[in-house]
């Protein structure tokens, strides 16, 4: 038996599963129709947004393994890997899948706008957790596409199926922003652990060997996904995570040269590998060089 399922089509994984092929693009699964569910370690490359209605223990995605609790939505995107080892006995489950495929957004602006779904790169201890009505909307929606992809296709069929997937991607996007909002007062001392975090950082002399501190690095230190925490951080803060840690690396160059350090030297202490490029983000940032900020 495979160990990994390599999801290349949508319909890579409606066969697999036993479900309707019903377009090309885009599958839509109904799990509490099949006559069995199969579980599978799935390589997607192809969008996926799975809603779980019942918990299913024992799932992964990338390295973390995690227990999907009531009504609880995870997406995945081209590239990713996720799911559960098939120990080759049938289950059954509830809940939908749907699965579209990078080609039918190619010239449309849904294309051009993917990029700010930054959820699709969270891990799944962060999957959306829905309300009765939030998933009654999801799932509605999947069954409306589904309805559509029944009908016999024509010239209109792709563009509704892509206004379809832009409504579908924006619901999530306002019900992760709700999800955020409720996180931040157990969030809130977010930014003074990032700044202990980024102060060990230098203290251990990490920026000998690592550089710069990055968004990654943070992110997996305060055990949370790069793309969640930056967008925690933007909660927080109204700004970038790379601008929150750049503020702090700025504020750090700033003591440094005051207390007598060269620009060399503190481009050097900081993880520039350029005394260049530390001076540009310095002027960026101050209006001024490190040589000016020395002199006045």
């Amino acid at each position: 038996m495979n160990q990994v399922l390599n999801v290349h089509t949508v319909n890579d994984y409606a066969r697999y599963q036993g479900a309707e092929v019903l377009h090309r693009h885009v599958s839509v699964i109904h799990y509490d129709e099949l006559e069995h569910f199969r579980h599978s370690l799935n390589r997607y490359d192809v969008y996926g947004i799975f809603l779980a209605d019942e918990v299913t223990e024992g799932l992964t995605y990338g390295i973390v393994n995690y227990d999907l609790a009531h009504h609880a939505l995870m997406c995945v995107a081209p590239g990713q890997i996720g799911g559960k080892t098939d120990d080759g006995q049938p289950h059954r489950s509830k809940g939908w899948a749907f699965l579209f495929d990078p080609a039918l957004l190619v010239g449309r602006e849904l294309g051009r706008r993917m990029h700010r779904y930054t959820y699709f790169a969270y891990s799944t201890s962060e999957a959306l957790l829905l309300t009765e009505a939030e998933r009654d909307t999801i799932a509605n929606l999947f069954d409306s596409i589904r309805t559509e992809l029944r009908r016999p296709a024509d010239d209109h069929t792709d563009n509704i199926i892509a206004a379809h997937i832009a409504l579908l991607l924006e619901l999530i996007g306002r019900y992760y922003s709700r999800q955020l909002a409720t996180a931040l007062p157990s969030q809130s001392g977010l930014l003074s652990r990032l700044e202990r975090l980024l102060h060990r950082y230098y203290a251990d002399e990490r920026y000998r060997e690592q550089g710069l501190p990055s968004v990654k690095y943070c992110a997996q230190e305060l055990c949370l996904s790069p793309n969640y925490f930056g967008d925690l951080i933007r909660q927080l803060t109204g700004e970038s995570a790379t601008k929150a840690i750049r503020r702090f690396v700025m504020q750090r160059a700033q003591t440094l040269l005051i207390g007598g350090h060269t620009v060399a030297e503190t481009a050097e202490l900081l993880g520039y590998e350029h005394p260049q490029h530390f001076t540009r983000q310095f002027k960026n940032h101050f209006g001024m060089t490190p040589t000016a900020l020395k002199k006045n």
